[in-house]
């Protein structure tokens, strides 16, 4: 495979003939022309980290192509000309300056559209008239309202308006009847979390150790946590300050903090203080060895859904365990004002063997409003849970009888009348009437 930084060469001789995909290297002034030979076959091009602040007018004819990249540019205005693009279903242009967001830049197949972490204060009402957008990424502007059109949008499942400026969130926004997954902390209207009862713990304290994973907000390490009385093995995220496509990592930790103990959830231990960077950091429980995520997260084919091994198949008790394991710390959640805005099986950690399991990454958590507004986002919520419900009865072969109440939850659950959906702590009751799994 061409590396990024021959890639250009390598289409400059003609060595990309027939690509479908076209990754380019930062620093691109223009478009080269020589991606137009790929008019017949291009579906995907990243231009990200250019200094672009406009593209070609002639684009359109790249007909084929569904994915465009471009963040990191210099688009204060998203280029109209995308709009004019025939197959284009995702664009996604990030911390890239934007200012404008003109109708005629939406794509007619919009489904996926990412404007992470610029300085946009207003949307187009031609937003709401791309029926087949599903996931729209907002974190990081200056909005304070979103355009009327969007109310009943029939296929939005997620969205992420956190870090902007929203005194009130839309009327209409908890009665999506698709919407599955909403980030929206660090806005005017977020209730205050109260503090954290969690130690502050001195980066002289840890002995750091392997790298664990890393994720949009940061690094998560093994680490020895001495204490005066023992030593305890924990894990240490250590966040990178930046926003991501779910909010503020200091959001993140908050809620995380604010979530308190469960056995469900990965929880906090502690805040960390004293790092020799500055780095914000927090404490959690060391997961055992062995344990992975239950799926990858989407991929651009399959935009809002998870991808999972096709091989996992799950025994009835185990999909029971695992789903009530979810269930019940967003239930701990949501009993606790918050609500985690990424239930998702690609957050749910597992043995690999038995179901236990707990809901990690709260990267996209936020406090609920008390009233109809906190009981409409978590009904929502419920939503996630019914679809990840879904997917793990789908791996479950066979179901005996007796777990066909387990579809008719799921069918409850995600209704479009998100009104008449069940509220999580139903759901953990309703789960506990079909059998009763250990805790995890």
């Amino acid at each position: 495979m061409t590396v990024p930084a021959d890639t250009l060469h390598a289409l400059r001789r003609g060595d990309l003939a027939g690509a479908r995909v076209l990754r380019l290297p930062p620093g691109l002034a223009a478009v080269p022309p020589e991606v137009f030979g790929l008019a017949d076959t291009l579906e995907l091009l990243d231009i990200g980290g250019s200094t672009l602040g406009d593209l070609p007018h002639d684009l359109p004819r790249l007909r084929n192509l569904r994915v465009l990249f471009c963040s990191g540019g210099r688009f204060v205005r998203l280029p109209p000309v995308l709009g004019d693009c025939p197959a284009l279903e995702q664009v996604g242009c990030r911390g890239a300056g934007v200012r404008e967001v003109p109708a005629e830049a939406l794509p007619p197949r919009l489904r996926w559209l990412t404007l992470t972490d610029n300085a946009i204060e207003t949307l187009p009402a031609a937003l709401g008239e791309r029926p087949m957008l599903q996931k729209l990424m907002l974190s990081g502007n200056r909005l304070d309202a979103l355009p009327d059109s969007l109310a009943g949008a029939p296929s939005l499942e997620l969205l992420r308006v956190a870090a902007n400026r929203f005194a009130a969130p839309p009327p209409w926004l908890g009665a999506l009847p698709r919407l599955a997954w909403l980030a929206c902390a660090g806005n005017p209207f977020e209730p205050h979390l109260p503090p954290a009862r969690m130690p502050d713990v001195p980066w002289e304290d840890l002995e750091p150790g392997a790298l664990l994973g890393e994720g949009a907000s940061g690094r998560i390490h093994a680490a020895r946590w001495r204490r005066p009385d023992a030593v305890r093995e924990v894990a240490v995220k250590l966040f990178r300050g930046t926003m991501t496509s779910d909010g503020l990592p200091e959001r993140e930790m908050a809620a995380c903090l604010a979530a308190g103990a469960h056995p469900n959830l990965t929880g906090g231990l502690g805040r960390l203080v004293g790092h020799p960077e500055g780095a914000d950091g927090l404490l959690m429980p060391l997961l055992p060895a062995g344990w992975r995520a239950l799926a990858g997260p989407p991929s651009l084919a399959s935009c809002s859904r998870d991808v999972y091994d096709p091989a996992l198949r799950l025994t009835p008790e185990v999909a029971l365990r695992l789903a009530r394991a979810a269930a019940a710390g967003a239930a701990h959640l949501h009993a606790r004002g918050l609500m985690h805005g990424d239930l998702y099986a690609h957050n749910l950690l597992w043995d690999g063997a038995s179901g236990a399991a707990v809901l990690s990454d709260f990267g996209a958590a936020c406090a609920l409003a008390a009233g109809e507004t906190g009981d409409a986002f978590r009904r929502v919520e419920v939503r996630a849970w019914g679809l990840l419900l879904g997917e793990i009865l789908d791996r479950c072969d066979p179901v005996p009888a007796e777990m066909a109440a387990l579809r008719a939850l799921e069918r409850a659950c995600v209704q479009p009348d998100v009104g008449a959906r069940p509220l999580m702590a139903e759901v953990v009751e309703a789960l506990d009437r079909v059998g009763t799994p250990e805790a995890g």
